[in-house]
């Protein structure tokens, strides 16, 4: 059985549903899933963190990180929202700009599903890829879909189908393979927005305590929650910063980002300079925590007992408290993958291939990876939209 079409789009999540419902008439979009967005569903808690306010390329990192700047200014979070609005779906905003449904993360699915239909897109599921081949002018594809093997050829071809995270819901390295095969490199691949882990589980007595912190590595650092668990360090500072960490290096956690305890614990010297000072401590840290590192610090005695310098001292080591981890929770967790196709051998307005006329990367296949907090949502519809305005603009061929 055979089929043709203009463009075949491979990955029905968030950037492969928007290049669809751009690229014009004769699109074909399939996925391996027997649901349309499987990531957009559970994402943000089920309520789907669908972009941010603060969008810059500066929340993207990539080995050439002026790369995202044509596809986010050509289709920013505000277009994005003028969207979400035609479709009547509410939404709030919470912390740092991070914009969630009021409602279910389905409602995005469902719009971008309308969309692509509008578009005259066709979308078919638990269809899967044995063999990608060009013949000089179109593309071939061999897929199994409903117990049949057939043939689609296409003119265009798009690579969307993410990276490695979350292989439970079947990520694979699929886009990294097609690209290679048609002369392009890919950057070093490796989890990101992913917990950290530590090989001798030193917060086990500490696991579910959360506290505000500065986490830092590599000369970066995030103001968020850092969350002690069973395996080591998680919560959106952690996840933040393990986008920046490499084995080997160790991170630093300020447990007092915002300067305050030195003269807290001077003046509650004044007045309570009885009590002992992990009682005080404990008003401003977690008990747990105090406990913990009461040994390392040398945390003994009345408050009223320690110096000014020794004050300073205690703080300081909880302002710069550095750690070690030995590695993370892996793909398996990841929230997203950092690196991918190399985007040397893209073009930054189009996302077509610099080698391959007619192939496109979008979304997280491609050396783009976003911060925590909607950034790679963004990242997908500003992509998908590129490639498929690019698409639709150079017409049926």
């Amino acid at each position: 059985m055979r089929h043709n079409c203009n463009t075949l789009i491979l990955g029905a999540g968030a950037a492969g549903m928007m290049c669809a419902a751009n690229a014009g008439p004769s699109t074909l979009i399939i996925d391996h899933a027997r649901a349309p967005g499987e990531k957009i569903r559970i994402s943000g808690g089920g309520r789907c963190n669908f972009t941010n306010l603060g969008t810059t390329p500066a929340n993207f990192i990539s080995a050439n990180p002026h790369f995202c700047k044509s596809a986010l200014s050509r289709y920013t979070q505000w277009d994005f929202l003028d969207l979400i609005a035609r479709h009547g779906i509410a939404w709030h905003e919470k912390t740092l700009g991070q914009l969630f449904c009021d409602d279910k993360a389905t409602q995005i699915v469902t719009l971008l599903v309308k969309e692509l239909r509008q578009s005259e897109a066709d979308l078919w599921l638990s269809t899967h890829v044995s063999d990608i081949s060009h013949d000089g002018s179109r593309f071939h594809a061999t897929l199994d879909r409903e117990g049949r093997r057939m043939t689609v050829s296409a003119r265009n071809l798009v690579l969307a189908t993410g990276g490695k995270s979350i292989p439970k819901m079947g990520a694979t390295g699929m886009a990294y393979d097609i690209a290679r095969q048609f002369g392009h490199q890919i950057t070093e691949t490796r989890p990101a927005l992913v917990p950290l882990t530590f090989s001798d589980a030193p917060f086990t007595a500490l696991s579910g305590t959360a506290l505000p912190v500065r986490a830092s590595c590599d000369g970066v650092s995030f103001d968020e929650a850092a969350l002690f668990t069973h395996r080591g360090l998680s919560g959106p500072a952690i996840l933040q910063i393990s986008s920046y960490w490499r084995e080997g290096q160790a991170i630093t956690l300020d447990l007092d980002p915002n300067a305050r305890l030195y003269d807290m614990l001077r003046q509650q010297r004044q007045t309570t300079g009885r009590r002992n000072i992990t009682t005080d401590l404990g008003h401003y840290l977690p008990a747990k925590l105090v406990t913990h590192l009461a040994a390392s610090l040398g945390l003994a005695g009345n408050l009223a007992d320690h110096s000014d310098a020794r004050l300073a001292e205690i703080t300081g080591a909880l302002r710069g408290w550095q750690m070690k981890p030995t590695g993370t929770e892996g793909y398996r967790t990841a929230e997203v993958t950092l690196g991918g196709i190399d985007t040397n051998g893209i073009s930054s307005k189009s996302m077509e291939s610099n080698h391959m006329p007619g192939l496109y990367a979008i979304g997280e296949a491609v050396d783009v990876t976003g911060w925590l907090g909607g950034y790679n949502f963004q990242w997908a519809w500003s992509s998908g939209w590129a490639a498929g305005k690019a698409i639709a603009q150079a017409g049926d061929g």
